[in-house]
């Protein structure tokens, strides 16, 4: 299933990011595609303030960011990673049973590290300009999510 949005404003996209936060559910995975500037640390911003996180930086350095938000939120960037073996080794997968809300900005840098059950969210364009975004579901709950939405 998939939903497509224009999305005006920064605001618009962290209004997004919150509506996504009133939906997730403990364990959801949310893969995030766009160039830089798309607005992929801008939604994961809405998301993390809907949860009471009032600080949400872009983990490029770090590789994921931790939040003590219930539930607890893992902001991942991949844009640093060479591929998923480096993911593994950081201990990514323990995150994935942590059942917590994880969200992985340039998800396409490590597509076979992406679970199968997760809600995908493509987003076209930069700069000032409206952003085109795609939302896609894999799996029931996800499907259900969109429907929702």
């Amino acid at each position: 299933m998939e939903k497509d949005l224009l999305i005006a404003t920064e605001g618009d996209m962290e209004a997004l990011g919150a509506r996504l936060g009133a939906r997730l559910f403990p364990g959801s995975f949310v893969a995030l595609f766009g160039d830089l500037g798309a607005g992929k640390s801008v939604l994961v911003r809405g998301l993390g303030r809907y949860l009471g996180q009032d600080h949400i930086s872009s983990p490029t350095f770090t590789i994921v960011q931790e939040y003590p938000t219930e539930p607890p939120l893992f902001h991942f960037d991949a844009y640093r990673l060479a591929d998923e073996d480096e993911l593994y080794a950081m201990g990514y997968e323990d995150y994935l049973t942590r059942k917590g809300l994880l969200l992985m900005e340039w998800a396409q840098r490590v597509p076979l590290a992406l679970p199968k059950n997760r809600l995908e969210v493509h987003i076209a364009g930069s700069g000032a300009e409206p952003r085109q975004v795609r939302l896609v579901a894999f799996g029931t709950e996800y499907q259900a999510l969109l429907e929702e939405l």
